[in-house]
């Protein structure tokens, strides 16, 4: 599951980052725009992925001082 989530937080970042500095929705272009259910979808799973990487950094945390 932390590999699934690290990907998805990776697209999301990229995406992003083409926003950022092209103005161009990676996602959006790939399936239908940005409203079409399916971008919708994959917006919804990279949020859950990034909220799920923010255990990772405790879990590591724990794990140096154990």
């Amino acid at each position: 599951m932390d590999t699934l989530a690290l990907i998805l937080a990776i697209v999301g970042a990229i995406n992003w980052g083409l926003v950022g500095f092209a103005r161009f929705d990676l996602v959006a272009w790939i399936f239908g725009g940005q409203t079409a259910g399916f971008s919708r979808i994959i917006y919804a799973l990279v949020g859950i992925a990034g909220i799920w990487c923010i255990s990772l950094l405790f879990r590591r945390r724990r794990e140096e001082h154990a």
